[in-house]
């Protein structure tokens, strides 16, 4: 089944900027569209700027606005479009509420997720920011994973963005959609080592969390639940913390290796942490043991740390 997944409509091809061209991504157009279905969107069109317009930018203001952050002409800071992109994000919200990521264009005052330029009134430029609508979006479907364009080009974002976008969608279908102390805890489990190799501190206090399921009514603790869980795999699972889950997981078949294959992945597992190779090494070796040792129903074998995304994408070749 395909993924719903919001995305800036110049991204596909369409040409929607303001000069009537496209920033087309034949990675996300040819290569993710294999496993997304995508739901494009322009806000600048949708406030029913034409193509082509006159640009806009970001710029401070002193104003009434609660961020002090305006989208103004920039060729006349008088004429602002802040009001009509956040009410074009509301307007998107139910439409949105069952896709699980959003790709935003780079660098863009209504689109951009981060680092775009920001400019004081008279001109000067200032620091960055997120563009408008992006970041009223980002504040009323906080939970859903977010990255722009141009980040996907950082192997170690693209595989984080991605891994996002898997678990969230599978909390969407088998736990929101149909919650229960069951589903919720087998999501826990599923993804016990994938939180432990993102953020040990989220992996250690969501286990409290569902330690009593009884303290809370169960909607409440899974809102809980859900929310550390999506900002926990906002950290980058790097070298060393997989290496530690590759230990781990490991250590689980100490009984059924040998010494030479406990060494064979002690040897591995050293080589990935210092560098010299991609976790894809020691990853499909062990992976060769779970699948060996263990049945079908095994603890080990519903860990989604093995396989938290199409292995087509070969999104850990390279990391």
């Amino acid at each position: 089944m395909s993924i719903k997944v919001g995305i800036s409509a110049c991204l596909l091809g369409q040409e929607v900027r303001y000069n009537g061209s496209h920033k087309r991504s034949r990675y996300i157009q040819e290569v993710l569209s294999e496993y997304f279905e995508y739901s494009p969107l322009c806000p600048e069109m949708g406030i029913g700027l034409g193509v082509p317009r006159k640009p806009i930018r970001l710029i401070t203001t002193s104003g009434n606005n609660e961020t002090g952050i305006e989208a103004a002409l920039t060729e006349d800071h008088s004429v602002r479009y802040t009001e009509q992109l956040k009410d074009y994000a509301r307007q998107q919200v139910d439409h949105l509420s069952d896709a699980s990521g959003y790709l935003f264009m780079q660098k863009s005052p209504s689109c951009g997720f981060t680092r775009v330029k920001l400019y004081h009134e008279n001109g000067n430029p200032l620091e960055v920011s997120q563009g408008i609508y992006a970041a009223e979006l980002d504040k009323l479907l906080p939970l859903m994973p977010k990255e722009e364009a141009g980040r996907l080009s950082d192997p170690m974002i693209r595989e984080n963005f991605i891994t996002r976008v898997m678990a969230y969608h599978d909390w969407q279908h088998n736990v929101a959609d149909k919650l229960s102390a069951q589903t919720l805890l087998g999501f826990h489990v599923r993804y016990k080592y994938l939180l432990m190799a993102h953020h040990i501190k989220s992996y250690q206090s969501l286990g409290k969390l569902l330690s009593n399921l009884k303290a809370q009514p169960l909607g409440d603790i899974a809102h809980q639940y859900i929310t550390e869980f999506m900002s926990a795999l906002k950290h980058i699972a790097n070298r060393k913390k997989n290496s530690n889950v590759l230990q781990h997981l490991q250590g689980y078949l100490k009984k059924e290796l040998s010494k030479d294959e406990k060494q064979e992945m002690h040897n591995l597992i050293h080589q990935y942490r210092t560098g010299l190779i991609p976790i894809v090494v020691p990853l499909t070796l062990l992976k060769h043991h779970i699948n060996k040792h263990t049945t079908d129903d095994n603890y080990l074998r519903k860990q989604k740390y093995l396989n938290p995304h199409p292995y087509e994408l070969g999104l850990r070749n390279a990391i």
